[in-house]
């Protein structure tokens, strides 16, 4: 079993308030601890982290906030996609928060 990081980034709505920034930032973060393995009922993200861009590179393309996860296997990562009710759940609020998403996921060490 390989890990997998998965990098999610967003471009956030500019109308948007800093409560409702804010509650979009922590549910994500909140997603390592609401997400449940569907067999053991435990939290299977490895780790998640994530803020506000402060890059003084000036390369972001809109992007505002980004964020890392870490999964323990790709059969993780792929539950959490495609199946998981809480990330789901996420995504579906998010909609209307965001200008831009995107997502790429690697191996460590895999070229």
């Amino acid at each position: 079993m390989a890990p997998i990081t998965h990098i999610v980034l967003f471009q956030l709505k500019a109308e948007l308030s800093a409560t409702q920034v804010q509650t979009a930032n922590a549910d994500m973060l909140a997603l390592k601890d609401r997400c449940l393995h569907p067999s053991t009922g435990k939290p299977y993200i490895v780790s998640s982290k994530g803020g506000a861009d402060n890059s003084i590179e000036g390369l972001q393309g809109g992007i505002t906030h980004a964020f890392v996860v870490e999964f323990a296997s790709e059969e993780d990562r792929e539950y959490y996609v495609t199946k998981d009710p809480a990330h789901q759940e996420f995504i579906k609020g998010l909609g209307a928060l965001v200008d831009k998403a995107q997502v790429i996921d690697f191996t460590p060490g895999t070229f």
